[in-house]
């Protein structure tokens, strides 16, 4: 296969070269990919089609992650997102597999360990985020149900030693009391009542803020509706609801955990804590956005 540089495929598709890099970027050019800060490109990729003649809406983050799931394109957004949120969301959580190793189960679907043992857990879990990252750019549209957020839960805990527990309700509200962070949570028994008002409260507001967005999370956290999974559950929420409401998402990765679990403790008395945290976050998703050249 013989590949041109984008200067090369804007001649030869008379259009500009930023207009290649962006149709690139948004996947719609079959079988690029980048070789560092270079698309290379087949050379005997077709043009993209214009959605429409008319003046066409602005392409949201949303319209590319999706359009880059469905086309299966390797090195964009929608792969960065894969494995960052997974690996950074499970590792908050107490997972050992490191990020080269996330990213070589996304990558391969296979896992390549030497004199080393994982857990199994770590890995299905890991698999099982993917997954449920699919499901909320497939459904970031849809409104925010029980449902909704109990497939979330069946999806990330399916196949876990967990599973196998009597005790333990995969896919379902908890049946026995739990902490978080020697904080008391929600009784099983209060669970559902208190569930059902928190998104009702919430879908009440026809457009929603990142504050918004902010205290459902807190309030689903103290709620603390599951035995185990609250935590990547409540920040897949966050993410799909920044995508429904065309917010920039946003990643707690590592440095910023310790800062995230105290604005989670202190939002009712500083909202800024967590605010802050969040909006650092957010910038890191946006220096990612420009490097695949991304408009928001």
């Amino acid at each position: 296969m013989q590949y041109l540089s984008v200067i090369e495929t804007a001649k030869k598709w008379n259009m500009s070269e930023r207009s290649v890099r962006n149709y690139c970027a948004q996947g719609r050019v079959i079988g690029a990919f980048l070789t560092g800060k270079t698309w290379n490109i087949p050379e005997n990729a077709e043009k993209p089609e214009r959605s429409n003649k008319k003046k066409e809406q602005p392409v949201t983050l949303l319209d590319i992650l999706q359009e880059q799931k469905n086309s299966k394109f390797s090195g964009g957004i929608y792969h960065k997102t894969q494995i960052d949120l997974t690996y950074n969301s499970n590792h908050m959580e107490g997972s050992r597999l490191t990020h080269d190793q996330t990213r070589y189960i996304f990558e391969t679907n296979t896992i390549g360990v030497e004199n080393e043992s994982l857990n199994v857990d770590d890995v299905i879990e890991t698999a099982n985020h993917f997954r449920c990252i699919d499901m909320i750019i497939d459904n970031a549209k849809s409104g925010l149900t029980e449902k909704f957020i109990k497939e979330l839960h069946l999806i990330l805990k399916n196949g876990t030693s967990d599973s196998r527990k009597d005790w333990f309700a995969v896919g379902d509200y908890k049946k026995l009391p739990n902490e978080v962070g020697g904080m008391e949570t929600a009784f099983p028994e209060d669970v559902s009542k208190k569930m059902k008002t928190l998104l009702s409260e919430y879908n009440q507001k026809e457009e929603k803020s990142i504050e918004d967005i902010l205290d459902f999370h807190v309030k689903f956290e103290k709620i603390h509706p599951f035995q185990d999974g609250n935590g990547r559950v409540g920040r897949l929420i966050m993410f799909k609801e920044c995508l429904k409401y065309n917010i920039i998402p946003f990643i707690i990765e590592d440095d910023l955990k310790i800062f995230y679990y105290r604005g989670l403790k202190e939002w009712n008395n500083e909202k800024g804590y967590l605010m802050d945290t969040c909006l650092t976050a957010q910038d890191k998703y946006k220096a990612y956005l420009d490097y695949f050249r991304i408009s928001y």
